[in-house]
């Protein structure tokens, strides 16, 4: 039998992507399950989404991950999306079938078992949300679906957050409210989880936080955020100075980077070995 010398190709899509580190973390999944795959890190700006599409079907790529700004836009281009990609409206990552491009969102999955992992559980909670795309969307509808209560968003766009609102309200059992996010956003007192799923504080803007009163946060509250590079993010820093226990983004990204590589290898992920992998990457070990 000839040796196959091609091998399967993944990777992600976004802007920026260059502080990304998910295929350090993937790559060392392939190499200790002895899987002939590449995890290609791609830069494509915004507007350049549909020529990106195109390419992964003529460079007969088995997926991609998809993230910044490309979460919501990227459904135009898809044949099939899973039940909770449907209803969340925005995708993390597609898989190849044979040139039939099919859409999930393992977003909020990963972030609900990195919560778990931290003996955080969402049932029966209020939550409390920053932002309204992707990983919001993602965040919010599986906090709804998991149990969760109720449910505030805070947005700067008006439009994006009563939207996502009016689909929790109506696509879960989750009680939801919108609050115009234009000046300085304060924590609901009852609030018992608080997520920043915004972009700010995303490096290269490792010295900005979203525009909150810290000193709503109490020590009642578990606060977490998405942003993984720098893990260590103000937003959490001021949570901790207040006494609340902080989740950081890596756990997170670790969880959905396991799924994502179950998704296209139909192995099971070395999930330990991931995790070891991102926190070596920033230091943490």
């Amino acid at each position: 039998m000839a040796k196959n010398y091609r091998a399967e190709l993944v990777g992600v899509f976004g802007c920026p992507i260059d502080e990304n580190p998910t295929g350090v973390v993937e790559e060392a999944a392939f190499e200790k399950l002895g899987l002939n795959y590449r995890y290609l890190t791609i830069l494509v700006n915004d507007g350049e989404l549909g020529e990106a599409i195109q390419g992964l079907k003529a460079m007969n790529m088995r997926g991609i991950n998809c993230t910044i700004p490309h979460k919501v836009k990227v459904l135009e281009y898809l044949d099939e999306l899973s039940e909770a990609a449907e209803i969340i409206g925005a995708v993390n990552m597609i898989v190849n079938q044979d040139g039939k491009l099919w859409g999930e969102n393992t977003d909020g999955k990963g972030f609900l078992t990195a919560l778990n992992k931290a003996d955080v559980s969402v049932k029966g909670k209020k939550i409390a949300i920053l932002g309204a795309g992707g990983a919001a969307r993602a965040i919010g509808v599986e906090c709804a679906l998991a149990g969760a209560t109720n449910i505030t968003i805070a947005n700067i766009e008006k439009e994006q957050g009563e939207e996502l609102v009016e689909l929790i309200n109506t696509r879960t059992g989750a009680k939801a409210e919108f609050v115009f996010w234009n000046d300085i956003f304060a924590v609901p007192k009852d609030t018992d989880i608080f997520i920043n799923a915004t972009s700010i504080g995303l490096y290269p803007n490792v010295n900005d936080k979203p525009n909150v009163d810290y000193n709503t946060v109490t020590s009642n509250m578990a606060v977490s955020d998405v942003i993984f590079n720098d893990p260590n993010t103000l937003f959490l820093q001021e949570a901790a100075k207040r006494g609340a226990k902080t989740v950081n983004g890596l756990g997170m990204l670790a969880s959905q980077a396991a799924k994502n590589f179950t998704l296209w290898t139909g192995e099971e992920a070395p999930v330990e070995l991931m995790e070891n992998v991102l926190k070596e990457e920033f230091g943490l070990s």
